[in-house]
């Protein structure tokens, strides 16, 4: 009888036991089996195991009054009994609206001694539809992502109504939700919320400029809230610059179902036989530590592959918009280059207002797109400005906005079929332009060509600021045919992103910032193909402390462009200090916009001595990792965050006062990532006219002494600030930027 029953238990175990798929990194695992029905089911995202083996025995619970299970798919498809939100739907050739997909095989390769790359093979029960679900696995980094490969051999057209890039399900008790929102001057707002049964959608239906409400990139933390440095968070950041969904499903059962990828708004894709549709991808990542540990992982994994030179030191800017506007000629930028010289600035930027004849660009109403210099501001062109900010030992940058024309110019008048516009109907201005048709592949041509036409003015050109000030309305194309209107969302952003390819494959080297309007372009699609990013028009350093600390979450500092500007300030009329400004703007890649010439008396010694401390720090604050300690959004209105080298040999501690405090407070902060081995000389930066918010300045502690006990700063007047630069002692200052260069 025992035997009997021995043999009945291993055939049950035998009979649920399926294949095991994993997608690793160094620390993570996401974990798929493929049970007796070909099911592919989406089973674990964690921590890396040594033994998977009871995944194949695992079995989710039954549904009610059904023969099927709760178990998620790896890639659900509107039609076989799920009710949840799908991540395909698609309406084949004959009118079926229903899709089945099962398992036709897998493969894992390696791609180089980081990254492995695995392929799950779907099929649809009955048409020759197929989808490939790919992940590249970043061993280092600790960074999956998925993307999803579409084609058919169908005897006609398929419909593709909702196109997912990822589906990931999750099942907890509880779960948080931290996102971004924002508008103009406003971006990267950070909000959490406890997600409740139903579906929460994040998107963007805007086209262009997608990223300056809300942004493709959140935080799921489980119990409670997200903790900096505890805590099991999940990541997810969509690489797509235009239209977007995230959708947050927390459904019947206590799954929270989690998909992103395109809008399906307005964007039915019709793809014919033998045609293959790659949706954006989805980058994810995971921590048992805290959110900490996902922004440092998003923050390594950019750098080396989301980010162009991610390893290279970015200079010191100062760029021309807040410091003349349109109101320039070739005498005043060549004094705003001799005066960023003797602050030791290392690029300048001229922004807009360079450009256009018979449309001057004298304000936004005209010459956008006709991209001639004029000759009335700036009589010896370009190559004149550009070798003389050489000469005074800096790099020379240009703006250009070439997605966009303003309807008084030769570029609207020669091509009206160019623009974006819905059949007859009036063309919307927004910003006084219009918006060009980048599904066109001649026009494409025209954006490409005017990259280099820009950059052939000058051979001491090198950098440009690539910025877009107006998203699509009314949408419409006079390229794409009647029937296939619904592509434009898709195909612009990928006629954006093909331009973008033939510009890095002429141009490897030069210096491009990603600018939309401010932060309306902030993705991983997009800023793969730049060297930094700005993060906001707005520039008062009360609102960058907010802004910054939303996007650094997920990118990285050196490529956040953060520029001192004048008092009071420009966007919100706000006073601050310079100290304070200059404190901000050098937890990110430090600028200026202003006139230098107006800053005077003890503010320039200041200014000047504030630069060549920047040069001190700058390897740790943009290559180093980000630890925040107290957050701008705490009921405490201090603010306060840390970077440490990779090597933790060194690190910097930046503190913020954003509101007035009682004599009686003060701030304590305990240091996080150093070495508890090492000993560390603690010096403040910045200090204005000889005051100190540090007691222990110049001396020295041990790293475990710093993180347990910490230290405290006097910083209770509202926009007092602190920049305490920690480096283990008789560690020599090395700033290999100013080493390239000479």
């Amino acid at each position: 009888m025992k035997k009997i029953l021995l043999l009945g238990l291993l055939f049950v175990i035998l009979a649920v036991k399926s294949e095991v798929i994993k997608v690793e990194t160094a620390d993570l695992a996401m974990v798929f089996t493929v049970n007796q029905e070909k099911k592919v089911v989406y089973q674990y995202f964690g921590e890396k195991q040594n033994d998977y083996s009871g995944f194949e025995k695992r079995i989710f619970p039954r549904r009610p009054d059904t023969r099927t299970d709760f178990s998620p798919e790896l890639y659900p498809a509107y039609g076989h009994r799920s009710y949840q939100e799908p991540a395909l739907q698609a309406t084949h050739y004959d009118g079926v609206l229903t899709t089945q997909l099962l398992y036709a095989g897998h493969e894992i390769r390696s791609i180089d001694s980081n990254t492995t790359e695995t392929v799950i093979r779907l099929k649809d029960a009955v048409y020759p539809f197929f989808v490939d679900v790919v992940f590249s696995a970043y061993q280092k980094e600790n960074v999956i992502s998925q993307r999803t490969v579409i084609s058919h051999n169908e005897q006609g057209t398929v419909a593709l109504g909702i196109i997912s890039s990822a589906y990931l399900p999750l099942h907890n008790q509880v779960y948080y939700l931290t996102h971004f929102h924002g508008t103009w001057a406003a971006e990267m707002q950070l909000k959490e919320e406890q997600l409740q049964p139903g579906i929460k959608k994040i998107e963007s239906k805007k086209g262009v400029r997608t990223t300056q409400s809300e942004n493709p990139s959140f935080l799921i933390a489980f119990d409670h809230p997200a903790m900096e440095e505890e805590g099991e968070v999940y990541g997810g950041s969509l690489a797509w610059s235009g239209n977007y969904c995230l959708a947050f499903e927390l459904d019947e059962t206590g799954m929270l179902n989690i998909l992103s990828g395109v809008n399906p708004f307005i964007s039915t894709y019709k793809l014919k036989g033998n045609e293959r549709f790659e949706t954006p991808e989805m980058i994810w990542t995971y921590s048992r530590s805290g959110k900490g540990a996902v922004s440092r992982n998003f923050h390594d994994w950019s750098r080396k592959y989301a980010l162009r030179a991610g390893n290279s030191l970015r200079p010191i800017v100062l760029n021309s918009w807040e410091g003349a506007y349109f109101t320039f000629d070739e005498k005043v930028i060549t004094g705003m280059i001799d005066d960023a010289a003797k602050f030791g600035i290392e690029l300048f930027v001229l922004d807009d207002g360079w450009f256009g004849n018979r449309y001057p660009r004298n304000n936004d109403n005209a010459g956008l797109g006709d991209w001639q210099v004029n000759i009335w501001k700036l009589p010896r062109g370009i190559d004149y400005l550009a070798f003389y900010a050489h000469q005074r030992g800096m790099k020379f940058g240009i703006w250009i906005e070439p997605e966009m024309v303003n309807p008084e110019s030769d570029l609207a008048r020669l091509h009206p079929e160019w623009i974006v516009k819905s059949g007859t109907r009036e063309i919307l201005t927004l910003r006084n332009q219009w918006l060009l048709d980048l599904t066109n592949p001649v026009v494409q041509d025209f954006v490409y060509q005017t990259f280099v036409d820009v950059m052939a003015l000058s051979k001491y050109i090198d950098y440009i600021k690539w910025d877009a000030n107006r998203h699509v309305e009314n949408v419409g194309s006079d390229f794409l045919s009647g029937d296939c209107q619904s592509h434009f969302w898709i195909d612009y952003t990928k006629g954006l992103y093909s331009v973008y390819e033939r510009v890095r494959a002429r141009f490897p080297d030069v210096m491009i910032q990603l600018c939309s309007s401010g932060g309306g372009r902030l993705d991983f699609g997009a800023l793969r193909y730049h060297n930094e990013f700005w993060a906001s028009d707005n520039t008062n350093p009360y609102n960058r402390v907010f802004i910054q600390y939303g996007t650094n979450h997920f990118f990285p500092a050196m490529a956040t462009g953060a520029h001192v500007s004048t008092s009071p300030n420009h966007q919100t009329g706000v006073t601050s200090p310079i100290k304070f400004r200059f404190d901000v703007a050098m937890s990110g890649r430090l600028g200026m916009e202003l006139q230098p010439g107006d800053i005077a008396g003890e503010d320039r010694i200041f200014a000047r001595q504030a630069v060549e401390n920047y040069k001190k720090i700058r390897s740790v604050v943009q290559l180093g990792d980000l630890y925040r300690i107290h957050s701008p959004y705490s009921e405490e209105a201090w603010a306060t965050l840390a970077y440490v080298s990779k090597d933790k040999k060194e690190s910097v501690l930046f503190a913020y006062s954003l509101k007035p405090h009682e004599r009686t407070k003060y701030l304590e902060i305990k240091l996080k990532g150093l070495d508890a081995s090492k000993k560390y000389k603690l010096v403040e930066l910045n200090a204005f006219n000889g005051h100190s918010s540090f007691d222990g300045n110049e001396n020295v502690f041990t790293g475990e002494f710093l993180m347990k006990t910490g230290i405290y700063l006097n910083i209770n007047r509202q926009y007092d600030s602190a920049v305490i630069w920690i480096k283990e002692d008789e560690v020599p200052v090395h700033d290999s930027y100013a080493t390239e260069r000479l």
